[in-house]
């Protein structure tokens, strides 16, 4: 570590934060999807939640990376022997593109451990956007745009992954808000374009419109995803992601249109095809959490890959506040299960001022 470095950390720590999400439409933000179906206008749409993952840089042993996470533990490393397929391998892979050494990288999550929010992505924005900070106030770079972070978290993610992974989870981390995400798939200009779907004065209006709640249990979304990968790689379900790709702009115009009937309808027959393709995208809690949501008029759908993780709901306020009262009974059957206390986070990616 530089003097210059080591003398920022030792005065104040570095810190940043970013959100997590709930979404629709994830998996065709993967190139293994929007390149073959660029014809049909793949999107997915995506909802920025207050529940924040906080990145802390501070100084350790000249030479070492330590990173520290709740839940997850502690580990620490030389830089050039730090491993990436650690469970916190994605922080080291990080701390090594910027060769960062002799940093202590603490992150704390608000959303619970693997609850399928995009919380190892939303780490890795918040940490890059950290490091970006970090480096511009030493002289060594300039900041990092939004867009610049989420598409670098995405790739060193992909890297360390070794599979194919979607970029709609760090832009969500990037931007905030509610959004679209068009996926072009183009080779000169960007593969994505966002388009804001509530505007900021309107952010409180929607919060009342959704719920979300953890089933209790992590998911592993390597094992739904990679069902969805090989499938769509050897030629199955192609019509269905096509029917998908369908759904999901009708959903977005709802959304956009403000006509909440259409949105539901359409967030249900999306996670209905997607329950006929993986049963196991849902377990014995998110199947019941879903069911109750159509016995009160409501939209409901797993976050992320599934697998475990959370359910969110959309639906018109009255039928939301029904809802809530109908999942906490559900809920109550499992001790880790719970309704989670969030609003809409619009601000994105928050970096220090230094």
């Amino acid at each position: 570590m530089s003097d210059k470095m080591r003398n920022i950390l030792t005065s104040q720590p570095v810190e940043a934060s970013a959100p997590c999400r709930a979404d629709m439409g994830g998996t065709l933000d993967i190139s293994t999807f929007y390149y073959p179906l660029r014809h049909l206008n793949p999107c997915t749409f995506n909802i920025a939640l207050g529940l924040r993952t906080r990145v802390r840089l501070r100084p350790c042993d000249e030479g070492m990376v330590r990173v520290s996470s709740e839940g997850i533990g502690s580990a620490e490393y030389p830089l050039d022997q730090a491993p990436f397929d650690h469970p916190l391998g994605l922080m080291f892979a990080i701390a090594a593109y910027f060769r960062a050494e002799g940093v202590h990288i603490e992150v704390d999550s608000a959303s619970p451990p693997r609850s399928a929010l995009g919380g190892s992505s939303v780490a890795a924005v918040a940490l890059i956007g950290a490091f970006s900070s970090l480096f511009r106030k030493m002289g060594a770079y300039r900041d990092l745009y939004r867009r610049e972070i989420a598409i670098l978290a995405h790739a060193l993610e992909e890297c360390v992954a070794g599979v194919p992974c979607g970029l709609q989870d760090q832009l969500a981390a990037a931007y905030g808000g509610v959004n679209a995400w068009q996926w072009y798939g183009r080779v000169k200009e960007a593969v994505f374009e966002r388009e804001v779907m509530i505007k900021k004065k309107r952010v409180a209006d929607f919060e009342k419109h959704i719920l979300v709640a953890y089933c209790g249990v992590p998911h592993v979304s390597a094992d739904i995803n990679g069902q969805w990968v090989r499938q769509f790689l050897n030629g199955r379900d192609r019509v269905r992601w096509a029917e998908i790709i369908r759904i999901t702009q009708q959903f977005i115009g709802a959304i956009k249109a403000g006509n909440y009937g259409d949105a539901i309808d359409a967030m249900n027959r999306e996670t209905a095809i997607r329950r006929e393709m993986t049963p196991d995208v849902v377990d014995e809690i998110g199947a019941a959490l879903v069911e109750t949501a159509l016995e009160k008029g409501c939209g409901a759908r797993f976050t992320g890959a599934g697998g475990g993780g959370c359910i969110w709901a959309l639906g018109e306020t009255g039928n939301i506040d029904s809802l809530r009262a109908a999942w906490e009974k559900v809920l109550s059957e499992r001790e880790e299960a719970c309704l989670l206390d969030t609003g809409i986070d619009s601000d994105g990616l928050t970096l220090p001022i230094l």
